[in-house]
């Protein structure tokens, strides 16, 4: 992996960089130290170093005891309980996957309160074999806990009791909580969320390793990648990626450059932005503060929010994700009568022609005003995504202790689901819901 500052310099000068960055090292101590805000939450450093090959063929023997006997795997979760899951699967799985049955379907519910969505899938599940990873370390979460208690009981009518338990895998708190109990109940097979990890960076945990392996991918080569990279960014120096990148994006938000967004080339990489998305904007987005998070899908989406991006208010900036190799090879065919003019490209990669639309792109919104930090990764595999997600991770633990933020809690996330409660009537919420309804 590499940082290319390249694009930034005109934004942000050598002084204010050098000041920064010295920062994002103290905050790079402070992560490893364990005596920074939110030091309860820190195991997600060191978790990549503590997983063993034999931990994870235990994940692997389970997930391939599924494979074996489901059309279909539903990830039950909502924010980290299945994005980061998603991301790496969607990143590594081929585009066209769900036309094709060589692999269970990956398919994920209790993200969203969504009534056709629920009866769409019910009703898709009828004539298909299929298996439930259910993931809450309480298992009172609302979006989640509909959900689960509805494809439980889908399970139980198609397969009876016993079967249906053996197609439950229980993704939990380790000795507590609703979900706990029942798995302890039920005899489901179950895997722990460590207390000391957050949702949001719990992708290296079984939260995302078993639904990765049930994908059938190699999830020792995920752990391996982010090994490497834990050890390249413990490093408290200047050539730290994850403090290059940290540093970076507080020079410019400092500069007033107060949304980021995450841009990739790769169709595949639209669901690591969307796990992105949460890491950030969850970890900073607090006590007044935060660069807002989005992200954009490239070249898809130069032809919509091309225009606000190179002509809008500047007050944002672009992280690019560039991806060296690709895994085919496909180039422009030649025609005779050249009508849509395209010969010029004829015998030309595809992905040629991409990396000039990239480079293009960068060059007219840097000059329009736009800051571009460059994430360069050698491909899209196994390894440089497990290096991808803790290289992510670990700048967001930098960056947030550089904006003086405690990245790893997520107070303001609570006040949606006191109102919906109350308004929906949960007992002992009876004053707020008079409140809320007088409102």
């Amino acid at each position: 992996m590499n940082i290319n500052l390249q694009y930034t310099k005109h934004f942000v000068s050598e002084t204010e960089l050098a000041h920064i960055t010295q920062k994002a090292i103290e905050a790079n101590k402070l992560l490893h130290a364990g005596t920074g805000k939110g030091n309860d939450f820190l195991g997600w450093i060191n978790l990549p170093n503590e997983i063993t090959d034999e931990f994870l063929d235990q994940i692997q023997a389970k997930a391939n005891e599924l494979r074996s006997k489901i059309d279909v795997m539903i990830t039950v979760g909502i924010g980290g309980s299945y994005l980061g899951a998603k991301a790496v699967i969607d990143s590594l799985s081929d585009s066209f996957v769900a036309y094709n049955q060589t692999k269970p379907a990956m398919i994920y519910a209790g993200h969203n309160i969504g009534e056709d969505y629920m009866v769409e899938l019910r009703n898709f599940l009828k004539d298909k074999s299929f298996a439930v990873t259910v993931i809450s370390k309480s298992g009172t979460t609302t979006e989640p806990a509909i959900a689960f208690r509805i494809l439980k009981a889908d399970l139980e009518a198609k397969y009876g009791k016993k079967e249906a338990q053996s197609r439950i895998v229980a993704v939990t708190d380790e000795a507590r909580g609703a979900l706990k109990t029942l798995a302890n109940q039920e005899n489901y097979q179950t895997y722990v969320i460590p207390d000391n990890v957050g949702g949001r960076y719990s992708v290296l945990t079984p939260v995302g390793l078993f639904p990765i392996a049930v994908a059938g991918f190699d999830i020792k080569a995920l752990v391996r990648g982010a090994q490497d990279m834990a050890k390249t960014t413990a490093e408290n120096s200047d050539k730290n990626p994850a403090v290059v990148y940290a540093a970076m994006r507080n020079a410019l938000y400092n500069k007033e450059f107060n949304i980021e967004i995450l841009v990739n080339y790769h169709p595949k990489l639209h669901f690591m932005a969307e796990w992105w998305k949460q890491l950030y904007g969850e970890s900073e987005g607090k006590d007044g503060k935060g660069i807002f998070t989005a992200a954009v899908d490239f070249s898809t989406d130069l032809h919509s929010l091309g225009q606000y991006i190179q002509d809008g208010r500047r007050n944002l900036f672009e992280t690019v994700i560039s991806v060296g190799e690709q895994k085919y090879e496909l180039c422009v065919p030649k025609t005779d009568d050249d009508l849509d003019k395209l010969n010029y490209l004829a015998g030309r990669r595809i992905d040629d022609i991409n990396k000039n639309a990239e480079l293009g792109t960068v060059l007219a919104h840097v000059e329009g005003g736009v800051p571009n930090i460059k994430i360069e990764i050698p491909k899209v595999d196994e390894y440089n995504i497990g290096a991808l997600i803790y290289f992510f991770e670990k700048g967001c633990g930098i960056s947030g202790y550089v904006l003086d933020v405690n990245p790893f809690d997520q107070p303001g996330v609570e006040a949606y689901k006191r109102n919906m409660f109350a308004l929906l009537g949960k007992p002992g919420t009876e004053a707020e819901r008079a409140k809320l309804l007088g409102k």
